[in-house]
């Protein structure tokens, strides 16, 4: 083949590459738009007053006692797409909208008495609705939240925002949700736990994330439970002894690989309960015997108590290490001191 056929061909090639991309592109153009067609074509699901009928519930005496009102709304796997309707039902204390098509909440802004508001499986990307003075439980699961900003209740103790796409914790301050007890975040994009600055904070679940490393848990000082299971967590910096009441730790499918980071674990006072099981660690041997040495306290390790011969084994094993640190620690103070005296020698 001439020079010039090689060229000419090459140059086809290229040409080609260039119209396939082309067409890759346009083809990916093609189906993103149609998917936004779709989406801004769907057919609207208002509330209707057969849907409302069914829905209300719970008569009970209005707050200045003088007359009565509905205070339970139930309206699950509806399609509902627009809840306008129930703007005047100022009196309800608990709404359930779970499995509906709901792209805002917004006409729930003056249902000042909420209690408890259900919102699993919509289709919400924030939470668009003010503080309200008496919220207790918020459930916001398997929706298309992509951060936790603007999420602010003075009263709220439980919030689920599993199964969304958060892939940050900034925002979660005390001033904004300063009675929050329970918080869950599994399945969500979290690489990190920095920016958790709830000081009221007792149970908080994480599992199913991208997590590699633990901050800003060392003032969750009334932290009970946390759980980690599905991450990614091989180091196990930022426990502290001021996480006085930390008693369960799930590390289930994490990345510990090193019996010596299991001693940093041993700031925690109270901790009982700790759960390994699918990590490299515990696979090894003695795998039970290594954690028992590092953590002396523990009572549980996976689904198993800790029986009498385990933790013999162990307290021997720790023993015979001490031992061996201390004679170390003696012969190289020894050294030490022939070596000065070789030095006076001279």
């Amino acid at each position: 083949m001439s020079d010039e056929e090689a060229e000419h061909e090459e140059a086809e090639e290229m040409e080609n590459e260039t119209k396939s991309e082309g067409e890759g592109e346009e083809e990916e153009k093609l189906e993103h738009g149609e998917e936004e067609a779709q989406e801004e074509a769907r057919d609207e699901v208002p509330l209707t007053d057969e849907i409302i009928a069914q829905s209300l519930s719970l008569l009970a005496k209005t707050g200045n006692g003088l007359a009565h009102a509905y205070t339970r709304f139930e309206a699950t796997n509806r399609n509902l797409t627009d809840i306008t309707r129930l703007e005047p039902f100022v009196h309800l204390r608990f709404i359930d909208l779970s499995n509906n098509g709901l792209r805002t909440v917004a006409s729930l802004s003056r249902l000042k008495f909420l209690l408890t508001l259900k919102l699993d499986s919509n289709e919400l990307s924030m939470f668009d609705l003010p503080p309200f003075p008496y919220l207790q439980t918020l459930r916001l699961s398997d929706n298309r939240i992509k951060s936790v900003k603007g999420i602010e209740q003075p009263r709220l103790e439980i919030l689920n925002l599993n199964q969304n796409q958060i892939d940050s914790c900034e925002g979660l301050e005390q001033s904004k949700l300063p009675n929050l007890m329970t918080l869950e975040m599994r399945q969500n994009r979290l690489t990190t736990t920095k920016g958790i600055a709830l000081l009221n904070l007792k149970n908080l679940f994480l599992a199913a994330n991208e997590i590699t490393k633990l901050e800003d848990l060392q003032d969750l000082s009334r932290l009970t439970t946390l759980h980690l299971r599905d991450n990614k967590v091989g180091t196990l910096d930022g426990f502290s002894e001021n996480m006085k009441q930390l008693q369960y730790v799930n590390l289930r499918a994490n990345e510990v690989t090193d019996p010596e980071e299991l001693k940093k674990l041993a700031v925690l006072p109270m901790l009982r309960a700790l759960v390994l099981l699918e990590t490299p660690l515990s696979e090894t041997d003695s795998y039970r015997t290594e954690v028992l040495v590092a953590l002396e306290k523990l009572e549980r390790l996976d689904k198993d108590q800790f029986d009498e011969d385990e933790r013999a084994e162990a307290d021997d094993e720790r023993k015979r290490r001490a031992d061996e640190a201390q004679e170390a620690q003696e012969a190289a103070t020894d050294d030490g001191s022939k070596q000065e005296e070789a030095a006076d020698k001279e």
